[in-house]
């Protein structure tokens, strides 16, 4: 193996006393892990924080090895980290990505959609410009794993009309409607989820509950306990905000 390609740093664990394991998410090779000498180091370390962009060469002599693996720092986000409403944002995206894409399996959605949010974090002066943005990535991410919500047609009628709930079973649109009398047991389902565009404020918090659900039961079953307190924490942060 060996590849060179720009990649998003997802996650870095300490491997040996000065290395570290870092995987990180490239445009059409999915994730990729890699080997960095020296990767805990003062010189290093700042350029494998999540979310920076680097330029990775991966070297290794058969498919089974760990590659070794070189940067190069592109672009650099940890100035993010200074401010803790961002820093749970990114801590949260790159967690997600990387706890639940398998290695070398491309996802070029997903790339795009995690450089987009990344970056919407980085240009909004607040969270008001981007919680929306993380809503997306997380229904994307659940489509892109075989867990899409089904948000085209209402699943009572077939109607495409006034879809304004959502199923918590089956993850399917519902029609207000046919909603009628239940709208308590279901989600509501934020218009920007559907049409695009800007997210107001409370839809933005709304399609993150409607996405979590989902992440929970469907795609973190065995790390719960690792992963959603991150999540918690970004959204207790957001609602604070909102205050």
């Amino acid at each position: 193996m060996h590849l060179t390609v720009d990649a998003i740093v997802l996650a870095v664990r300490a491997h040996g006393e000065h290395g570290a394991v870092v995987r990180a998410l490239t445009p059409a090779d999915g994730v990729l892990a890699g080997y960095v000498r020296g990767g805990r180091s003062r010189r290093l370390g700042p350029i494998l924080q999540p979310a920076n962009i680097v330029r990775g060469e991966w070297r290794a002599r058969t498919d089974d090895q760990l590659p070794a693996l070189t940067v190069e720092l592109l672009r650099s986000r940890a100035a993010l980290f200074d401010a803790a409403l961002p820093a749970a944002a990114i801590a949260w995206l790159t967690a997600l990505t990387a706890a639940t894409l398998p290695e070398a399996q491309p996802y070029p959605r997903l790339h795009a959609a995690l450089a987009g949010a990344l970056d919407a974090v980085e240009a909004a002066p607040t969270a008001r410009g981007w919680a929306g943005s993380i809503a997306r990535y997380e229904l994307l991410l659940l489509a892109e794993l075989g867990f899409g919500l089904d948000l085209d047609r209402c699943a009572a009628t077939g109607s495409a009309d006034d879809l304004a709930f959502v199923s918590p079973k089956s993850g399917a649109a519902v029609s207000r409607a046919a909603a009628a009398g239940y709208e308590s047991r279901l989600f509501a389902l934020p218009p920007f989820l559907r049409a695009g565009g800007a997210a107001e404020w409370s839809d933005a918090l709304t399609a993150l509950d409607l996405t979590g659900h989902f992440l929970a039961r469907d795609v973190l079953v065995e790390r719960r306990a690792e992963l959603l307190p991150a999540r918690a924490r970004l959204l207790d942060r957001l609602k604070r905000a909102v205050a």
